[in-house]
């Protein structure tokens, strides 16, 4: 089990020696070890598969991302530990959040296989974006380091950025079917999107084979809220206010800047445009609950 630091300590629901416990409990003996800030997680994947054939993520969505780049290619199975704040993955995954019996899915054992996305050869599980987001998150991070606690620090750079953002000029092509656009933001999924009611911001299967890029070229960024209420009552689509396309390889280039920030499931970095994404059915094996 590969466990990042910041998802146990004294003020974490679960300290390391209770979680080895709870494999104990399982039938299972695990084997863990911490990932420290700024450690490679998918060399410590790439490692910890050359002795055991089940590698375990503990941690949240950026996690469990990092260590299954570090397993794709090998025939380690990846099980998830889900202790992050938000856990999309696990929940698209239908992996229970209460540890005890997300310890009994992996000693259980059931293994499927899920697609992935690349963007210029980085592997993600969730999804990849560009725009507003990442401003966003650079945003709440400076917020933070002035002292602002994490989601006081997301509230204010999100207001702070909606009120300024002008968009992003970016020349799409989806399978060969090309476009210009100027968007708040570029949403490539890894499969599709729930983008109404209550299963907002999910996903139903994970093996679709598809990539779903998501962009808003008739909205502003100050628009984006309204939409989200929308969302919720189920009223996004008829609103006119999303552009979808789905494909197995998108091409998304951004004229007016050679570099570009890109989220990677929540995790923001630098990239060299165009990005070429790409999907890649069936590469990841998970375990996950029965149906």
């Amino acid at each position: 089990m590969l466990l990042n630091a910041a998802a146990v300590g004294a003020d974490k629901p679960r300290s390391v020696a209770e979680i080895a416990e709870l494999f104990l409990a399982a039938g299972s003996r695990a084997q863990i070890t911490i990932l420290l800030r700024g450690q490679d997680f998918a060399d410590a994947a790439r490692t910890a598969a050359a002795r055991a054939s089940i590698v375990v993520a503990g941690g949240g969505d950026g996690t469990v991302s990092g260590v299954a780049e570090g397993l794709i290619g090998t025939p380690a199975v990846l099980g998830v530990l889900p202790l992050g704040t938000l856990n999309h993955f696990a929940k698209d995954l239908r992996i229970p959040l209460d540890l005890e019996k997300a310890v009994g899915t992996i000693a259980a054992g059931r293994v499927s296989c899920i697609d992935v996305g690349t963007v210029n050869g980085r592997t993600f599980l969730n999804n990849s974006s560009i725009g507003i987001y990442p401003d966003i998150v650079e945003a709440r991070e400076d917020l933070r380091r002035q002292g602002h606690r994490k989601w006081s620090a997301f509230v204010l750079a999100t207001f702070r950025v909606l009120r300024h953002y002008r968009g992003v000029l970016v020349r799409i092509d989806a399978d060969g079917v090309q476009s210009v656009r100027r968007t708040p933001f570029v949403f490539v999924g890894n499969n599709e999107y729930t983008i109404e009611g209550t299963g907002l911001g999910g996903r139903t299967k994970l093996d679709g084979g598809r990539l779903v890029a998501y962009l808003t070229p008739r909205l502003r960024a100050r628009d984006l809220p309204m939409l989200f209420v929308r969302a919720l009552l189920g009223r996004a689509r008829e609103s006119g206010g999303f552009e979808i396309l789905s494909a197995l390889e998108v091409w998304v280039d951004t004229p007016r800047s050679r570099q570009v920030r890109v989220s990677l499931d929540g995790e923001i970095t630098t990239m060299a445009a165009p990005l070429h994404y790409r999907t890649c059915p069936g590469t990841l094996k998970v375990l996950q609950p029965e149906a």
